[in-house]
This record gives structure tokens, C-alpha cells and sequence, in this order.
């Protein structure tokens, strides 16, 4: 945890940024696998942790505006408990350390509800992502799950504070992401012809525990790139594949990396994936120049699409005016979602609350139709104090190619032969973490090789 002042300073910073009323925050609860006692890994909600800080399942908490109250729920640990799990810190210590006073039972907070309600004061919650949590709104206020109404109020004062990272919160971002450059380079030096996908993946979660992390969700490591969020790893890597590794490390405290890379099974790239590589790096390169405050996140993601389809038409994929080209999403052929993300406690942070309020303002909503767009998860102008991904790629989707071409879709930009080349190449995606300063940005972490020289050296030299 933090110190009780950090806690005690964010609570304070919410509570005069909402007007009245009272702010209950549900933590989440251990979700069993197959039978009760058999939970899943155990993982608190981000905005729980934020404010409170305690990692520990069927708690919750308020902010009580109107009385200035900061109230814990929880229940302490009975004999049977502790006969099962031994002696451990009880809930008013974990409390006190996030500068927390009062606790009371778990049971004792519909009692609080109640009373709050029938004095006609407003509750305020979060949209909840738990099945439970959802029931136990449900039951608090009274109401059907249908009818939940999280509160607009209370997730724009969070996103805004939230949005913005502290400097100890850096440090443990860039503690995750440096562990993650860490895995990066595992993959990179044992992936070779003969071996599964799972082994990568095995390999690197085992790193990440040993550095007492958690994976930040789960890792991408797969010989079929274009597949974005692939979790298929039973293919077995052999000369010629293209191996796509997203993936990253998560601290104890909670806080996200978020890399990718791509390199050849091979000792070097072929030709056509060094071409095709060069031009997603370039895209990155150029992406990565445009970060800083007050440049609208949209703008860049459409100016790294230029980027993308300028170094198509030099390989003769597509054609055309590469601004006309973009204007007509042309590119989402290739690139079909967005360049990033914010990141921080989630790896796509705050992602819970509402992509309308944390990537886009009501003034510029996000656009949730048009293909490639729709995915773009941020889209407002960056702030200093945001943490960013930066995330090019190019896919080559076999069936999507088929129907784009039955249709003869935007042919004015796209050579369908030249494309059906490539139709089974898989996909390209180079991934890295910044902080937005007050006037530019800063890479975060020790940096990862990303060049296509960087990565046949490394290979050449470290390959297991």
C-alpha cells in the first residue's frame, strides 16, 4: 500500500468534487471455479484500491458527503478462519493503514443504505462488472439489476482524478513495465521451430511470479498475429511464422505494462516480413513524436493510419491518396482497431466506468459505428499526467479480406491482388508505454529492442 496520506488525500479529492450524497464502493469478492473453496485468483477492484488501498474480498466502503464520514464494511476473521488460515492482519489494521477510522460489520451497510434512502439522500455507485456486485446493488437499493443507474456524477470526478498519475504510481508502472521487458526478452530468446505457444506463455507467467507479479491480463503469444485477442496456444512455431507476443506484468499493488512485439521464428526476417514490419515501425516512430498535451489522441491514431498506408502503396497493397485513403477507412482492412489506450491500475484503465467518459468528452463522443473507429478506446486530448499505449499494427483477416473484395469495397485505394498475396501472412503489432509531461512525453521503463536489426542481433546472440 501506499502511505494513509495518499488514500486520505484521494478520498478528499473525490468528496468535494461530487456535491452530496453518499459514495459506496463494492469491492469484489473471490469467484469460485468449480466449488465454493476453490476460488480463483483473488483480484480487487481498481477503484477499490485507488481510495482504500485493501486487498481483501466482501468489503466495501462509503464516503459519506453530507456527515463526512469514511466507513469500511467488512467482516474480521471467525475461529474457524483463522483455524483454516491461521492468524492474520485483521481488517481494522489493513483499514487503519489507508487512514481509515471506522469499520463496521459487512451486514451493518444495508442498514447505512437503508436509512440513507428513506431520508430521500442519493446513493452513488459504479457500474458493476461483477455478477455479484450487481446483485448486491440490486438488493441494497431495492431495485431490479435492470434497473441499476450508476452514477455519471461520481465516475466523471474519478475518471478525472484517476486519469492523471502520481509520481509513486510511475514508479510502480514502470516497475511492471520493466518486468515485462523482462518477459519480452525471455520469449525472444527461447521461441524457436519445435516449440508450442503454451511453453512461451508458461515461461514468461513464471518469470512475472518470480518477480512477485501477476499477469496484467491475459498474454497474446501466437504464430497467427492477425488475430487480435488470439488465446489459442496449441500451434507449434516452425521456420517462417511471424510470433506476436502481447503481453505484460501487473504489481502486487495492482498497477499495468503493456507490450508487444513481434519477431521471426526464423534466425532473421523474410523479406516480405521485414517490408511489412518497417512500415508498422515507421507508423509507431511517427505515432510516438505526436504524444503530448493538449494533441487529441483521435488525431494521432488517424496520422499513424496515414503512416500505415503510406508504406502500403510503397508495397503496392494499396493505392490512391493516402489522406483520401484514410478519410474513406480504407485502411481498417489492415488496421481494424484503435492505436491505444490509457493504462494504469487496469491495463486498460478504467475501462469498468465507460469508454464515453474516460477516452472521450460529451463535447467529442466516441464514434461507435464506423469499423476501426468504434474500437479506438481513446480519443480526447491527452493530458500531462496520462499514461498511454502506443499500438500500430497490420492484420491481414482472410475472411474479411473475402468479403471487402465481394463487395469490391473502397477498390479505389486497395489492389485486391496484390493483397491475396498476403492473405495468410498474419498480423504485425509494436507496443510501448508513456507518460504524457508538461510539454512532451517520456517512454516508460528501460526500453525493449524494437528495431529489425535490435531483434536479429538479439536473437542471433541469445537464442536458447
Amino acid at each position: 500500500m501506499f502511505s494513509a496520506q495518499t488514500y486520505q488525500d484521494r478520498r478528499a479529492v473525490l468528496q468535494n468534487n461530487v456535491a452530496n450524497g453518499i459514495l459506496l464502493f463494492l469491492g469484489n469478492i473471490e469467484n469460485p471455479v468449480n466449488f465454493e473453496h476453490n476460488p480463483y485468483y483473488f483480484r480487487q477492484d481498481s477503484t477499490y484500491l485507488y481510495y482504500w488501498g485493501v486487498q481483501e474480498p466482501k468489503i466495501a466502503a462509503i464516503i459519506d458527503i453530507d456527515e463526512n464520514k469514511h466507513i469500511v464494511f467488512g467482516d474480521e476473521l471467525s475461529i474457524d478462519d483463522i483455524v483454516w488460515m491461521g492468524r492474520q492482519e485483521t481488517l481494522k489494521e489493513k483499514c487503519l493503514k489507508s487512514g481509515v477510522q471506522e469499520t463496521l460489520p459487512y451486514a451493518e451497510l444495508s442498514q447505512y443504505i437503508l436509512k440513507a434512502l428513506a431520508s430521500g439522500r442519493k446513493i452513488h455507485y459504479l457500474p458493476p462488472y461483477q455478477s455479484s456486485n450487481k446483485i448486491v446493488l440490486a438488493d441494497l437499493l431495492g431495485i431490479k439489476i435492470a434497473e441499476l443507474q450508476p452514477s455519471v456524477e461520481m465516475i466523471k470526478a474519478i475518471v478525472k482524478q484517476r486519469s492523471i498519475k502520481e509520481a509513486q504510481e510511475i514508479v510502480q508502472i514502470e516497475q511492471a513495465v520493466n518486468v515485462s521487458n523482462e518477459m519480452h526478452l525471455l520469449a525472444m530468446r527461447i521461441a524457436k521451430p519445435g516449440i508450442k505457444e503454451y511453453e512461451i506463455a508458461n515461461a514468461i507467467q513464471y518469470l512475472a511470479a518470480n518477480k512477485e507479479c501477476q499477469m496484467s491480463y491475459p498474454p497474446i503469444v501466437t504464430i497467427n498475429g492477425g488475430i487480435l485477442h488470439n488465446h489459442y496456444r496449441l500451434n507449434t512455431l516452425k521456420d517462417g511464422d511471424l510470433f506476436l507476443n502481447d503481453s505484460g506484468a501487473e504489481t502486487a499493488m495492482g498497477y499495468a505494462g503493456d507490450l508487444t512485439r513481434t519477431f521471426p521464428v526464423s534466425n532473421t526476417f523474410s523479406t516480405k516480413q521485414k517490408e511489412m514490419y518497417e512500415v508498422v515501425l515507421n507508423a509507431f516512430n511517427k505515432a510516438q513524436k505526436l504524444l503530448k498535451p493538449g494533441t487529441k489522441f483521435k488525431d494521432i491514431h488517424l496520422k499513424a493510419s496515414q503512416h500505415l498506408v503510406e508504406g502500403l502503396i510503397d508495397l503496392g497493397l494499396m493505392k490512391g491518396n493516402p489522406e483520401e485513403a484514410v478519410q474513406n477507412h480504407a485502411h481498417t482492412l489492415f488496421f481494424q482497431c484503435g492505436l491505444g489506450h490509457q493504462m494504469g491500475l487496469d491495463v486498460h484503465d478504467m475501462e469498468d466506468l465507460g469508454e464515453q467518459y474516460v477516452g472521450y468528452t460529451q463535447e467529442e463522443p466516441k464514434d461507435t459505428r464506423t469499423f476501426g473507429l468504434k474500437s479506438l478506446r481513446l480519443g480526447k486530448a491527452l493530458e500531462s499526467g496520462f499514461v498511454v499505449t502506443v499500438e500500430p499494427g497490420i492484420y491481414m483477416i482472410p475472411e474479411l479480406i473475402d468479403i471487402w473484395q465481394s463487395e469490391n469495397k473502397n477498390a479505389d485505394f486497395i489492389n485486391y491482388d496484390k493483397v491475396n498475396e498476403y492473405r495468410n501472412f498474419g498480423g504485425i503489432r509494436v507496443e510501448d508505454d508513456f507518460l504524457i509531461t508538461d510539454d512532451s512525453y517520456r517512454l516508460l521503463g528501460n526500453g525493449l529492442l524494437k528495431t529489425v536489426d535490435e531483434i536479429e542481433n538479439y536473437r542471433a546472440e541469445h537464442l536458447v
